[in-house]
């Protein structure tokens, strides 16, 4: 089977012949969940999957792959923006798209890891001797511009449920989307093209911790 997730659902479908394209796949999707093909993406291994025409062996999508759907109306918080495009009279430049990558990787590390960290460790169970058995901090917010990152000492702590699963997960997920958004094809950027990978990972090494620690608890 393929697993889709689908804000707090995940969605089991047939594994598709090697070479279904992503537009069947999509399309079975949206006749599922209701939602117009266009008003969702969906992300594999840290990357937005965009080629519709492309088969699905070209993301090596297989058995037990696990997709996430984003976008459609399935999400209560409000989504972070994405990187809006310089002006015209402020070029793209290659350093600038390793400072949005650096800034980006910042953000996660400073406000989710740490969230992520304790939402393990509660899962595993290994605050069984702690003053406050089976709980951790509950997530921060991605910080606006001009905030600072809450503190973790400041946030009453919580038992880890789905919703806190899913809340991390939706802003892992979309961090993921804005380094994806800082992807410039044709751009001759070897640089920023290994930063952005590397982060990439990163980040999906992060979401793959809160995924396997929710599915062993």
């Amino acid at each position: 089977m393929v697993h889709v997730k689908w804000g707090r659902d995940v969605l089991h479908f047939p594994v598709p012949p090697s070479n279904t394209t992503l537009g069947k796949l999509r399309a079975d999707i949206a006749e599922y969940t209701h939602l117009p093909p266009s008003s969702f993406k969906l992300v594999h291994a840290g990357a937005v999957m965009k080629d519709d025409f492309a088969p699905l062996s070209a993301y090596k999508i297989r058995e037990n792959s696990t997709i996430a759907l984003i976008g459609g109306h399935t999400s209560t918080q409000t989504p972070a923006p994405l990187p809006r495009p310089s002006k015209s009279n402020e070029p793209l430049t290659e350093q600038g798209t390793i400072g949005a990558i650096c800034a980006e990787l910042d953000r996660v590390r400073s406000t989710l890891v740490p969230d992520v960290d304790a939402f393990v460790v509660a899962c595993s169970g290994l605050l069984a001797t702690a003053p406050h058995s089976n709980t951790f901090p509950a997530p921060a917010q991605m910080p606006t511009s001009g905030s600072s990152p809450a503190s973790s000492d400041s946030v009453p702590l919580q038992e880890p449920t789905s919703s806190d699963h899913s809340r991390l997960s939706e802003l892992l997920l979309q961090s993921l989307l804005r380094l994806d958004a800082l992807h410039l094809p044709g751009a001759d950027w070897p640089d920023a093209r290994q930063q952005r990978k590397a982060a990439v990972r990163e980040v999906q090494n992060v979401l793959d911790r809160l995924d396997n620690a929710w599915a062993s608890r």
